[in-house]
This record gives C-alpha cells, sequence and structure tokens, in this order.
C-alpha cells in the first residue's frame, strides 16, 4: 500500500512545452501503459464544449458537491453534455471530467484545456539502474503533468504547467534528478503525495 512519491522537474507558461516534456519522460518508459488518465475543470461554457468534443463519455460532474436547497439531497450532475443548452451548462459551472482513455486522446486534449486546472497522467515502469540502487516499481512509477497548477493533486491554481515524475513510495531523489535531468530540467521542490 501507499502513494508514490511525486516529483515536480519543470514549469512552463506555456502548456505545449509541457506537455512535450511529459512527452520525453514518458518515451523513457521501460514499460508503459496504453491507457492514459485525463481530468479537468471547466470554468466555462467555451471550456465545456471543447472538452465534450474530446471525451464525449467522460465522466462529468460539479467540482464541489451540491445540495438541493429543500431536501439537502446531494444534486448529481446529470445533463446530456452532448444536446444541453449553453445557459444549462453555465448554472452548472464549474464542472470537472475525468476518463481512462487509450493513449492518443492527449494533444486534443490539451488545446481543449482552459484556464482550470487539468492533468494527464501515464503509468508505467522506470527501467532498472542497479547501479544506482534504483529499480523501476509499476505500481508507483508514471509521468505527470499538471495543467494551471503548481500541485500534483491540481487542486490549486497557477499562471504556469507543471511537469512530475512520480517514483516509489519511499521516494528516490537520485532517480528523479536523472530523469529531470534527461529533459533539461531539475528537480524543483520536496516530493509530494502521488497516487
Amino acid at each position: 500500500m501507499g502513494n508514490s512519491k511525486a516529483y515536480p522537474v519543470h514549469r512552463t507558461p506555456d502548456r505545449f512545452e509541457a506537455y512535450r516534456r511529459a512527452r520525453q519522460l514518458w518515451a523513457l518508459f521501460a514499460w508503459h501503459d496504453d491507457e492514459v488518465e485525463l481530468g479537468a475543470e471547466m470554468t466555462t461554457v467555451g471550456d465545456f464544449r471543447r472538452m465534450v468534443a474530446v471525451l464525449p463519455d467522460g465522466l462529468y460532474d460539479h467540482v464541489s458537491m451540491r445540495e438541493d436547497p429543500e431536501t439537502g439531497e446531494c444534486l448529481w450532475f446529470d445533463l446530456d453534455v452532448r444536446a444541453a443548452a449553453d445557459t444549462d451548462i453555465a448554472q452548472e459551472l464549474p464542472l470537472d471530467v475525468y476518463q481512462r482513455v487509450p493513449t492518443g486522446f492527449e494533444e486534443d486534449f490539451v488545446r481543449a484545456l482552459g484556464r482550470g486546472p487539468a492533468s494527464i497522467c501515464w503509468e508505467g515502469r522506470w527501467p532498472d539502474e542497479p547501479e544506482a540502487g534504483s529499480f523501476g516499481v509499476r505500481k508507483y512509477d508514471g509521468v505527470q503533468v499538471v495543467f494551471n497548477s503548481d500541485h500534483a493533486d491540481w487542486d490549486r491554481t497557477a499562471d504556469f504547467h507543471t511537469v512530475y515524475v512520480h517514483v516509489t513510495k519511499f521516494g528516490d531523489l537520485g532517480r528523479a534528478q536523472r530523469l529531470a535531468a534527461a529533459i533539461g530540467g531539475a528537480v524543483l521542490g520536496e516530493a509530494e503525495l502521488g497516487w
């Protein structure tokens, strides 16, 4: 049990640069999953429409729990994302979406993003480096790019985008430093709680 340690290794105001750097790290995996996890917060109707065009089957919901003012019951987002009117969507904002999809949707996802926080997570396994005492662990290893945020949980906003490497639950600063160097980056702070 436990969570990976996520080390920030690159920050930039250019979301496409952040995506390219993350893909460079993805190419270093000894093994990678054929699926990717996408998540985004949408704050405008335009954000929502662009995202639905990319992820029409995504799990869309309110960012924060909402209650019926009379009954106190939880209100779920239940509009048809393809047919709902802009005025109806505007009343539901902010919304978020999650979906695990086959790799290949990532660039369209990046183009669809607005100013809300978002994340792409690729799971894999880093190559074994016996000479450094570092071994890949499929359960924990991965690459994540967080848009409009400076936190692996993407629960706070920023005016830049952050690339993370995920490693074993015990941390592996040496591996994080080597991976960062491979993309021209550096470890930018303490390890954060990962997945």
